[in-house]
């Protein structure tokens, strides 16, 4: 599944990792996990981050804290051979590791609590206490022994209120539950600004690196602070390469893919380009929102991202507009995930009621909705095998195009996604991770024939 297994010896690494997991979402994760790592970036150690499930937007503060990319692990869309060989690649350049975990820490399936008991990585418990005392410990407690076995690090607890509340929290623990690492105090200087969809992209903020520091400052002050490297060897984890993994061979070699990365277009897994390097692609980007117009390139991918907050910058791209357009023209190749197949369509109507033209290379409008339309892990079955994913999207789609295909949800509660073909376009909400069928990814970025979608990768609707 993954192309990264060139970069990794068979040997098994030690390296100390930690998941960070939490009750709920909302309880400080993210901010935990940035605040390590930046931590201990600052004391010069090596630090590499990753992110359970699906996630484009805690990856970009994790990665702005660590100073290193940030790949997402999830046994479901990436399979668990990928997240072994991405955790051993990583313990071969680290000096720790951290994962951030998902929603709470038994949510989902799989959860972040399976991922650390198949590979044997202690859980690092985040508790907002902001509005608790003795229910602490039946928390944390809960969180301790639901899962028979468990891998455990202890807890640290977030948004006390003081030195008292605090004193009162470790009282509330019981024997087994610990060790207390500490308490980051209620302060609103760390917070991390949200918008829908999640957090803010730290690109957007520049005060960005100075919340972070912030809170590494704030993390110096707890027991798991003032713990020095070696101290850390505590959390020490046999990371081994799998013993059979898929081979990539390069099917895109000789091929320029050209992928639009702005505010706009961020929401880019850094191990899907790898990826398509990994397939024999040469990568380039350019921004739609600075009106770059599309380099010279054999195939197109317009990732998702935030165009409902750029719709008129990216209505008035003039240059770039025309230069997809003389791409599409040739025949050349589009992917258009989401917010790529949104600035694609003929037009956008924001939360507010007003309608911006966008590029109309795709029949059909999109319309923005107060709340959540569609949320979950997805997989597209090809005839080159079965693509994963996930969708998370708060618009809706209205155009005269039959589906070529649709995915198929792997939760009972989801609905597919289409996929729709029009000329050398495909698009779709689905967000794919490549690795997970790095030949059927191939495919997006190859020619189509020109007979009709039947004949193409919606073969897999019959599969």
């Amino acid at each position: 599944m993954a192309p990264v297994t060139a970069a990794v010896n068979a040997a098994a690494m030690r390296c100390p990792a930690l998941l960070i997991a939490a009750p709920a979402s909302g309880q400080g994760k993210t901010s935990v996990t940035a605040a390590l790592a930046r931590w201990h970036a600052r004391q010069g150690r090596r630090v590499r981050v990753f992110k359970c499930g699906p996630d484009f937007l805690d990856p970009q503060w994790l990665e702005r804290a660590s100073g290193h990319p940030v790949d997402n692990l999830d046994l479901w869309m990436n399979g668990e051979a990928d997240v072994r060989a991405r955790l051993a690649r990583a313990a071969q350049q680290a000096d720790l590791i951290l994962i951030e975990g998902v929603m709470g820490l038994y949510d989902g399936e799989p959860s972040a609590a399976e991922l650390a008991q198949r590979l044997g990585i202690p859980v690092l418990a985040v508790v907002d206490a902001g509005a608790m005392a003795g229910t602490f410990g039946a928390l944390v407690h809960g969180l301790r022994h639901y899962r028979p076995g468990l891998p455990w690090a202890g807890v640290l607890a977030n948004r006390v209120a003081g030195t008292g509340h605090a004193q009162m929290l470790q009282a509330a623990l019981r024997d087994g539950d610990g060790p207390w690492w500490g308490a980051l105090p209620r302060d609103e200087g760390f917070a991390l600004p949200q918008r829908h969809l999640g957090l803010t992209q730290t690109g957007e903020l520049p005060d960005a690196l100075v919340r972070l520091d912030r809170l590494a400052d704030a993390l110096e002050g707890t027991s798991l602070g003032q713990l020095d490297g070696s101290e850390w060897q505590r959390w020490a984890v046999a990371l081994e390469v799998p013993a059979e993994l898929p081979v990539v061979e390069p099917w895109l070699a000789g091929r320029r893919v050209a992928v639009a990365r702005d505010a706009a277009f961020s929401f880019i897994y850094p191990a899907n380009v790898e990826t398509l390097q990994a397939l024999g692609a040469e990568v380039v980007f350019f921004s739609p929102l600075a009106d770059e117009p599309l380099p010279d390139a054999d195939a197109l991918w317009l990732p998702g991202g935030y165009p409902e907050l750029h719709a008129d910058t990216l209505a008035a791209a003039g240059r770039t507009r025309a230069s997809v357009q003389r791409h599409v023209q040739a025949g050349r190749p589009v992917w258009a995930e989401c917010g790529g197949m949104l600035a694609l369509l003929e037009g956008l109507t924001l939360a507010d009621g007003r309608r911006v033209p966008m590029w109309g290379l795709l029949p059909g409008e999109a319309v923005m909705r107060a709340r959540l339309v569609a949320l979950g892990p997805h997989a597209w079955a090809t005839p080159w095998g079965e693509l994963r994913g996930h969708t998370f999207h708060y618009s809706e789609t209205q155009t005269a195009l039959a589906p070529a295909a649709h995915t198929t949800p792997a939760r009972a509660h989801g609905r597919p996604e289409a996929i729709w073909r029009h000329g050398p376009v495909r698009a779709s909400y689905f967000h794919a991770w490549f690795a997970s069928a790095p030949q059927a990814a191939a495919q997006l970025f190859l020619p189509l024939p020109q007979e009709g979608p039947a004949s193409v990768m919606a073969q897999e609707t019959a599969a």
